[in-house]
């Protein structure tokens, strides 16, 4: 429920509404931006506009139709900028993600992240604790992966998003990363989604391979309950009867959830194809329709990679992938972010 309280509603009756909201057995969040707007949810049962609608201090209570009230732009507007490290992720400007799929050493990690630097990226990616589809594949050098990516970050100053895959991770890597990444496989994983709600980190939240756009955008809600208001969704692919592609990357999604919702949404086009030669075009696509950025994954040889080599593109390909995206964004007033104004720069200082 959603109640927009009058223009000169004092600080005691906001406080008498959350009283009553909590004693009722129901939860207040404010909603960001709007400092007489609150949004009221409940786990037991849905709150009972009229309940509030007289009291004092309120001009008008509304219920809402979905069950992703803060994530709804009924409740919320105007688009959200998450900063991920001083870069902003959503509003004007187009943001690029790059990095390997897995830490494998210190040496390798800070080649590809100089050449993402070097190349115009913005965040650096990389997995230290990798959900392998088998089990004697490689999962990653957990914590020295971590300190790797912090190292990374320490020379080229590109900020670092990386994968948390269960609760007890949380906290370590929120020692080392600027943003927390809940993956696919994790999407409905409701204790994680819990946890990285009550992070002060971002979190990136990636698609599951075949949830709906309601399922996504619950899933979001989950964090958003918490407290945590910084959430990137990632459209990465579903799985559908395609035979010449890992999976389908779902640009239907991008304008569906911008009608929607308020929460900004990248495409990983490298996970959606699991083929290199996809990627580029794919990352083309993604600014074109209107994502707020791209993430994609890059190894200076991804021939010898330990993961999802055939997925990546080659150091050089990431240069390419960069200049061409540039100019598709540009096409549709989305800047690349280094060529920002200062006006969004602050913005995005303002945020972080």
């Amino acid at each position: 429920m959603l109640v927009i309280m009058r223009a000169d509603a004092s600080q005691e009756q906001m406080r008498l509404l959350g009283e009553k909201a909590v004693s009722e057995g129901f939860r207040v969040r404010a909603v960001p931006g709007r400092d007489l707007v609150f949004v009221v949810t409940g786990e037991r049962r849905a709150p009972d506009p009229a309940t509030f609608a007289g009291q004092a201090g309120v001009a008008e209570t509304r219920s809402l139709r979905h069950g992703y009230e803060l994530a709804s732009r009924e409740a919320h507007p105007d688009d959200t900028i998450v900063a991920v490290g001083g870069v902003p992720v959503g509003g004007r400007a187009f943001v690029v993600v790059g990095g390997p799929c897995a830490v494998e050493s210190l040496e390798q990690t800070l080649a590809v992240a100089r050449r993402v630097k070097a190349a115009g990226g913005h965040i650096l990616r990389g997995g230290a604790f990798k959900p392998r589809t088998h089990p004697y594949s490689f999962q990653g050098l957990g914590e020295e992966g971590l300190k790797i990516l912090a190292a990374a970050r320490e020379e080229t100053g590109l900020p670092v998003v990386t994968e948390a895959l269960d609760v007890d991770q949380v906290d370590m890597v929120e020692r080392y990363a600027d943003a927390i990444q809940v993956g696919s496989r994790n999407m409905h994983n409701f204790p994680l989604l819990r946890r990285v709600g009550r992070s002060r980190k971002p979190v990136l939240l990636k698609r599951g391979f075949a949830a709906t756009l309601e399922e996504f955008l619950g899933a979001a809600e989950y964090v958003l309950a918490e407290g945590n208001d910084q959430v990137v969704l990632c459209e990465r692919g579903i799985r559908t009867f395609s035979d010449f592609s890992r999976n389908t990357l779902d640009l239907t999604i991008v304008p569906a959830l911008k009608q929607v919702s308020h929460l900004p949404i990248i495409v990983d086009p490298s996970h959606a194809a699991g083929r290199r030669d996809m990627i580029v075009p794919l990352s083309r696509a993604g600014a074109a329709v209107g994502a707020d950025g791209v993430m994609v994954e890059v190894y200076e040889d991804p021939c010898v990679a330990l993961c999802d080599g055939a997925q990546a593109v080659a150091t050089d390909d990431f240069d390419l992938l960069m200049r061409q995206v540039g100019r598709v964004a540009e096409s549709v007033d989305r800047p690349l972010y280094k060529k920002a104004s200062r006006t969004l720069r602050a913005v995005a200082g303002s945020v972080a």
